[in-house]
């Protein structure tokens, strides 16, 4: 008899790993880049796994019922996972988003029956952006503490302060890379967002191997919204976190965990994102373009020749079509 699923959860995770053999042509690459490509997953991001993991814990502990409200708070896709599995699970979900993100965000979480809002038009999460120059963390606590403490209609996932967020990927998106690679990775690069993907997925593959090197992918200087330069132009999903007092870090984020640190500009996320759907036939967003960049300059270096490199590309190219990303331009 075939298998037979009875819910997306069950659709979650083992995502398959893909050799960019071409991508490794183009640049005449002498290490090896393995994709994780986790928009194999249900709602094509790997904030699947942590949506899944968040809502089934708190079932466990008796923490929601059906029919009531889960609130999230996400640059999307964490919002799109919760929203989809809350639907399946006969739950209500309220999302707040980032204000600058893709409309393609905002419409697949109303298309799951989810209520969505924009940071900016919470008078308290906008005013603590402002205070904080863009301070996720920080304004997130503020919410909690004047709004939160004083409402009991609603269930706060918290993915910042979860333990599931780090739990999924050090249980599912670490053993997964181990097992499809038979233990041949040298070097894992990831983006840092809520830092559960890295911190996970990188405490797993150092219990198997202690010199395994894993590398965190962040802002370029020139891409970080702060309050000097509040209209830049940034990388939708991943934070530069290595620069922050320890109070304002994710609990999420295991900054030990981390062996190096590779800033990529947003252009250069960009011309990567649309290199690789030219070269290896591969439609991804634009932090997967950052991690992907940040993997190939380990690649060039010749400490790393014969290495085996595994990045994680956490979302579709789908999620980007109403913005610029996959349009050329004449100077690249």
């Amino acid at each position: 008899m075939g298998k037979i699923y009875e819910s997306i959860s069950e659709l979650v995770g083992r995502t398959p790993l893909l050799h960019l053999q071409q991508y490794e042509k183009k640049y005449g690459l002498k290490a090896s880049i393995y994709a994780k490509l986790e928009y194999y997953n249900p709602n094509q991001s790997s904030k699947d796994r942590i949506a899944t993991a968040m809502i089934s814990d708190a079932e466990k502990r008796g923490k929601i019922k059906p029919g009531d409200t889960i609130l999230e708070m996400t640059s999307g896709n964490t919002g799109i996972g919760v929203a989809a599995v809350a639907a399946s699970k006969g739950y209500k979900s309220k999302i707040y988003l980032e204000d600058d993100v893709s409309e393609e965000r905002f419409q697949s979480i109303r298309a799951f029956g989810g209520e969505t809002l924009r940071f900016g038009e919470d008078p308290v999460i906008g005013e603590a952006l402002r205070e904080s120059g863009n301070n996720f963390v920080y304004a997130i606590q503020k919410y909690k503490d004047e709004v939160l403490s004083k409402t009991n209609d609603v269930y706060f996932l918290d993915q910042d302060h979860n333990d599931e967020n780090m739990g999924i990927h050090e249980r599912t998106t670490g053993p997964e890379i181990w097992e499809d690679t038979e233990g041949d990775i040298d070097i894992l690069v990831a983006g840092i967002g809520t830092g559960g993907t890295i911190s996970g997925s990188g405490k797993y593959l150092k219990k198997k191997k202690d010199d395994i090197r894993i590398v965190a992918v962040q802002p370029g200087l020139n891409s970080r919204k702060n309050l000097e330069h509040p209209d830049v132009e940034g990388i939708t999903g991943i934070h530069a976190l290595d620069i922050l007092p320890e109070e304002r870090v994710p609990h999420s984020m295991n900054l030990s965990i981390v062996d190096e640190f590779i800033n990529v500009e947003t252009q250069d996320a960009k011309i990567a994102t649309r290199e690789i759907a030219k070269t290896d036939g591969i439609l991804v967003g634009l932090s997967s373009g950052a991690a992907l960049y940040a993997a190939r300059l380990e690649a060039e270096k010749p400490e790393n020749e014969g290495k085996k490199i595994v990045v994680v590309l956490p979302d579709s190219g789908l999620r980007y079509l109403s913005t610029d990303l996959f349009e050329d331009r004449e100077e690249e």
